[in-house]
C-alpha cells in the first residue's frame, strides 16, 4: 500500500510561499532603512558644515571686536551671523525630519520582521503537523498490512488444513 499525500500540502506550500515573499519585503525594508540612514548622515554633514561656518564667523566677530574696528563692519558681521544662524536652524530642521523618517523606516522593518516571524511559526506548525500525520499514517498502514498478513496466514492455514 502506498502512502497517501498529506491533505494540507497545498496549504503548506502557500504558507511557504508567503514566508518567501515576506523575506523579500523584510529585505526591501532593510534597504529603505539603510537609504534613510545614509540620507541622515548627508544631512548631518550639511548641518555640521553650516555649524562650523557659524562658529568660524562668531570667532571672526570676536577677533574683530578685540581689534578696534568700525561699528558698520560689526553690524554687517552680526547680520551675516544671523543669516547663517537661520540657515543652521533650517539644516537642523532637515536633520530632525530625516531622523523621523529613519524612525518610520525602523518601525516598518520591525513590523515586517514580526510578520515574517508569525508566518514562519505557521509554517513550522504545519510542518510539525505533517510529520505527526505521516507517523500516524505509517502506523495505520502497518496495522492494515499486519491484518492483511494475518488474513493471508489464516487462508493459507485453512487451505493446508483442508488439504490434509
Amino acid at each position: 500500500m502506498t502512502m497517501p499525500t498529506y491533505p494540507l500540502l497545498q496549504v503548506l506550500q502557500v504558507k511557504v510561499r508567503r514566508v518567501e515573499q515576506q523575506e523579500k519585503v523584510v529585505a526591501e525594508k532593510k534597504e529603505v532603512l539603510e537609504e534613510e540612514k545614509r540620507k541622515l548622515q548627508e544631512k548631518e554633514k550639511a548641518r555640521d558644515k553650516v555649524l562650523n561656518h557659524h562658529n568660524d564667523k562668531l570667532q571672526q566677530l570676536r577677533d574683530e571686536l578685540d581689534k578696534e574696528t568700525t561699528t558698520d563692519k560689526i553690524k554687517q558681521m552680526k547680520l551675516y551671523i544671523k543669516e547663517v544662524k537661520i540657515k543652521l536652524e533650517a539644516e537642523e530642521k532637515k536633520v530632525k525630519e530625516q531622523l523621523e523618517q529613519v524612525e518610520v523606516a525602523k518601525k516598518d522593518l520591525e513590523a515586517a520582521q514580526e510578520e515574517l516571524r508569525r508566518r514562519r511559526v505557521d509554517v513550522d506548525k504545519l510542518k510539525t503537523h505533517q510529520i505527526d500525520w505521516e507517523k500516524e499514517m505509517r502506523k495505520e498502514l502497518q496495522i492494515i498490512a499486519g491484518r492483511e498478513e494475518d488474513e493471508l496466514g489464516q487462508i493459507i492455514f485453512a487451505k493446508n488444513q483442508r488439504e490434509r
